[in-house]
C-alpha cells in the first residue's frame, strides 16, 4: 500500500477555482411552504464528486418530513401532514447494477429515505440522455401523484438539466412540457478547492479499501474490458490496472488526478448554468 504522500500528490494541472459564491441558510419549512404552494416543482441538489450532496439531500429529506438533526420526530414544519420526500438520483452512472463502490451509490445514507433511478439497467449497457429523461419522467410524475416532495440529486450536469432544462434539447422523447418540472429550486453543496481536493483523496483510499479492484475484476467475468473503458474515471483506470497496462502507483495518481479534473469541470458546468440565469442556492453541507 502506498503511502499518504505517494497517495497524495500535489496534482497537476488543476488551476484554483473561481471566487466562491457566497454560502446561504436553507430553511426547510419555507421550502415546503413554497412547494405546498406551487411555487416550486422540484428541489434539487447538485454539486460536485465529494461534496456532500447525498448526504446534504438525505438530511433535507428528513427535515422537510419534520426530523431535526439526530431526533425523529421533531416538529420543523407547522402542517402536521407532512409530506414524505424521495430521492431521485441524477448520476450518470448509479443507474448500473453492480458498479457500486466506483459509483459511490452509499446506499446506507439514505436510511428510510425513498430513492428512486438506481440500479436500474444492468452494467455493460449503454444508458443514454433521453432514456435517463424518460425514466426521471416517469419517477417524478409517481411521486407526484402519491402527494410526495421530489429532490433531485445529482452531479452529472447534463442529466440535471435534461430533467429541468429540457427546453436546451432537441429532442424530448416525445414527453409533453408538463411531464418535467418547471419551477426547480436549486441547491448547490459548496467546498472549498482545498476541502474538496482533500475529500477526493481521502475517498479514493476508502474506495481502494473498500474492494474496488475486486469490483471491476468481478465486472470484467460478464462486462467486456471496451465497456468498463467507456464508463471513466475508476472503471477505466482500475481496468487498466487489472489488464496490467498500468502499474498501482500509476493507476491510483492517474485515477486522483482524473477525478480532480472531474469535479473542476463540474463546477464549471453549474456555474455556467447560473450565467445562463438559473438561480442556484450554494450551502455549506
Amino acid at each position: 500500500m502506498l503511502n499518504k504522500t505517494q497517495l497524495l500528490p500535489d496534482r497537476p494541472g488543476i488551476p484554483p477555482m473561481a471566487k466562491l459564491p457566497e454560502p446561504e441558510e436553507i430553511d426547510p419549512s419555507a421550502l415546503a411552504r413554497a412547494y405546498a404552494a406551487g411555487e416550486i416543482d422540484l428541489i434539487c441538489v447538485l454539486g460536485p464528486t465529494a461534496s456532500g450532496k447525498t448526504r446534504y439531500a438525505v438530511q433535507l429529506a428528513k427535515a422537510l418530513r419534520g426530523e431535526a438533526p439526530g431526533q425523529a420526530g421533531g416538529d420543523v414544519m407547522a402542517d402536521p401532514d407532512r409530506p414524505s420526500p424521495e430521492i431521485i438520483s441524477a448520476d450518470s452512472r448509479q443507474v448500473y447494477v453492480g458498479m457500486d463502490i466506483g459509483t459511490g451509490k452509499d446506499l446506507g445514507e439514505y436510511g428510510d429515505v425513498p430513492y428512486h433511478l438506481i440500479d436500474i439497467v444492468p452494467a455493460g449497457s449503454k444508458f443514454n440522455i433521453y432514456e435517463y429523461q424518460a425514466a426521471f419522467a416517469k419517477a417524478y410524475a409517481d411521486i407526484r401523484r402519491r402527494g410526495a416532495i421530489p429532490i433531485l440529486c445529482g452531479g452529472s450536469g447534463l442529466y440535471i438539466e435534461s430533467a429541468t432544462r429540457a427546453y436546451k434539447f432537441e429532442k424530448q422523447n416525445g414527453l409533453p412540457d408538463e411531464a418535467l418540472p418547471q419551477k426547480p429550486y436549486y441547491i448547490g453543496t459548496l467546498v472549498s478547492r482545498e476541502e474538496r481536493v482533500e475529500r477526493i483523496d481521502r475517498r479514493l483510499e476508502e474506495r481502494l479499501s473498500e474492494g474496488l479492484v475486486e469490483e471491476v475484476r468481478g465486472l470484467l467475468q460478464t462486462v467486456s474490458a471496451q465497456d468498463l473503458l467507456y464508463y471513466g474515471l475508476e472503471y477505466k483506470f482500475v481496468t487498466q490496472y487489472v489488464l496490467g497496462e498500468l502499474s498501482y502507483e500509476e493507476m491510483v495518481i492517474s485515477l486522483g488526478n482524473a477525478i480532480h479534473q472531474f469535479a473542476k469541470r463540474q463546477m464549471t458546468w453549474f456555474r455556467g448554468m447560473e450565467r445562463d440565469g438559473v438561480t442556484i442556492h450554494w450551502v455549506r453541507p
